[in-house]
């Protein structure tokens, strides 16, 4: 059974900052990390997730470069910024708020 994306729709930008505060990373392995966290019950697809790298860009949460892959293609990876960090642990707090007043609630 995989879950539906509703379900964590609004946090799409919080799970790619979890993954980039760990060091940089691009968006086929970001997305192979959350299959794999998931056991494959959860993946964004690439429109979701290069939408939500453009808004993380645009509010100076996140910086892209260009770099060479092992295969030696080019990859577009991304980096976050102190802001993003702030961000990142902001977010945090207030899911485990969230989650505290679901879990009584449901």
């Amino acid at each position: 059974m995989s879950i539906r994306a509703d379900m964590i729709r609004g946090h799409t930008e919080t799970i790619i900052l979890a993954h980039l505060m760990k060091g940089n990373s691009y968006g086929y392995e970001i997305n192979k990390s959350i299959k794999e966290k998931t056991n494959d019950k959860y993946e964004l697809n690439d429109a979701t997730l290069y939408c939500a790298f453009r808004r993380l860009e645009e509010m100076g949460y996140i910086t892209s470069f260009w770099g060479e892959g092992n295969s030696g293609a080019r990859r577009r990876y991304y980096s976050i910024t102190n802001e993003g960090i702030e961000f990142y642990k902001k977010n945090i707090e207030e899911w485990k708020l969230t989650k505290e007043l679901i879990d009584k609630l449901i």
